[in-house]
């Protein structure tokens, strides 16, 4: 099955596809359930772009990162969505916020930058965040521009807990 075009944006129907896809095997919790337990893998890392990069499913030995708000997963479990020649590989390798945020694969859309995403946008990020990406794949690292200036030093007024879209007590 081939993903749509570059430069087009996933119809509504095959974004509901794409985010219920992405979310079988996913336990079913009713209420008053807790979330699942945080497993203990490999450290915690900090990812620069090029580092990110070599994660993006191309070699059948690697495991397969990709990020959204800064937060790196290993989507590896998702090879068939993920890995080479699979529907949504353009999303890994990298920080891929916006083209989850709007649904598209759009190559102009794989990127960190959030600005101008309608509220409507904004919420399914949060959404397929939340009920995807932190409840299914491992977090195994961040993106140093979520931490760090663009000179590369560190952003002293970077506070996970007073960041948006962002809940410190859930990523650990």
């Amino acid at each position: 099955m081939a993903g749509p075009a570059p430069g087009r944006r996933l119809p509504w129907l095959a974004a509901l596809a794409l985010g219920l896809a992405l979310a079988a095997g996913l336990p079913a919790a009713g209420a008053g359930q807790a979330p699942r337990p945080a497993e203990h893998g490999p450290p915690v890392r900090l990812f620069t772009e090029e580092e990110l990069a070599r994660y993006g499913g191309e070699e059948e030995d690697q495991p397969i990162y990709m990020a959204v708000k800064g937060v790196v997963f290993d989507v590896t479990s998702g090879k068939e969505f993920y890995g080479r020649g699979a529907p949504y590989n353009a999303l890994t390798g990298k920080d891929s916020t916006r083209g989850v945020a709007r649904m598209s694969l759009d190559p102009a859309d794989l990127t960190h930058d959030t600005t101008g995403l309608t509220a409507e946008e904004l919420e399914s990020l949060d959404d397929v965040f939340t009920k995807v990406y932190k409840a299914k794949y491992p977090i195994v690292g961040y993106t140093a521009r979520r931490i760090l200036n663009e000179d590369g030093s560190p952003n002293l007024n970077f506070k996970p807990e007073d960041q948006p879209h962002f809940d410190i007590k859930d990523e650990f």
